[in-house]
C-alpha cells in the first residue's frame, strides 16, 4: 500500500512539473511574439509627426529614423537622422535606447524614403557632412553595407562613420540645422541614381544622395 501511494505521489509530481514547463513555455513564446512586433520598425504616416522638432515628418526628404525605449511600447519617430541622434545621445535616453532604425539610402532616393527599407542602426555605415541635406539640413545619410557608403561619398562627399562614433559632438561638428529641405524642392541630379517615381534597384545609389 505505501508503495502504491509512494508510486502515485511520484506521478502527481511529475505531472505537475511537466504542466508548469508547459505553462512556462507558452508564456515564454507570448511574450518574445509582443516584443518581436515592438521591436520592428513601422510606417511613417502622413500625419505623423517628428518626436524631438515637432514638424510632419513626410514634408521632408533624407533619411529618417525610429526608435523604441525600454518600458515604452511606442515606435517614436524622427524626421531625420540628425534628429535621431539628437534625442537618442541625450544623457537622459541614451540608457534606455532598445531598438534603433534607420533608412537604408541604398536602396531608396533621397527624396522618397521607402519605409520598408529600414535597417538596424547599430549595424548601419553613415556618410556626414556630404552636399545632400535633410529635414533639418546637415544629415547622418545610412546605408546597409560599406560599399554603397564609399559610392555615395565618392558622389557626393562626405567622411564615413559607424553607429558608436555618432557623438554629440559629432552632430555639433556638422553644422547648425538650418531651413529644411522639403519634399520638391530641386535636388542635384546625379546620373544613374533611382527614380523617386519607381522602386530603385537593389544596387543603386540614390538619386539625390
Amino acid at each position: 500500500m505505501q508503495r502504491i501511494l509512494a508510486r502515485t505521489q511520484s506521478i502527481q509530481m511529475l505531472l505537475t512539473g511537466v504542466w508548469l514547463a508547459l505553462v512556462l513555455t507558452l508564456t515564454g513564446c507570448g511574450e518574445t511574439d509582443s516584443e518581436r512586433m515592438v521591436q520592428q520598425a513601422v510606417a511613417i504616416e502622413s500625419a505623423d509627426e517628428c518626436h524631438l522638432c515637432g514638424m510632419l515628418i513626410t514634408n521632408f526628404v533624407g533619411p529618417k529614423g525610429e526608435l523604441t525605449q525600454q518600458g515604452a511600447r511606442q515606435v517614436k519617430k524622427f524626421c531625420s537622422t540628425r534628429d535621431l541622434f539628437a534625442y537618442a545621445l541625450d544623457p537622459e535616453h541614451r540608457a534606455s535606447i532598445e531598438s534603433i532604425w534607420v533608412h537604408n539610402m541604398a536602396r531608396v532616393p533621397w527624396e522618397f524614403p521607402d519605409d520598408e527599407q529600414f535597417i538596424n542602426a547599430r549595424d548601419a555605415w553613415f556618410v556626414i557632412n556630404s552636399r545632400l541635406k535633410g529635414a533639418m539640413g546637415p544629415a547622418l545619410a545610412s546605408f546597409a553595407e560599406e560599399s554603397d557608403a564609399r559610392a555615395f561619398i565618392g558622389i557626393n562627399g562626405g567622411e564615413l562613420i559607424r553607429f558608436d562614433q555618432v557623438t554629440m559632438d559629432t552632430l555639433n561638428s556638422m553644422g547648425s540645422p538650418m531651413m529644411p529641405a522639403h519634399r520638391g524642392q530641386a535636388l542635384p541630379a546625379i546620373d544613374g541614381a533611382p527614380s523617386a517615381k519607381k522602386q530603385p534597384d537593389a544596387q543603386a545609389i540614390t538619386a539625390s544622395q
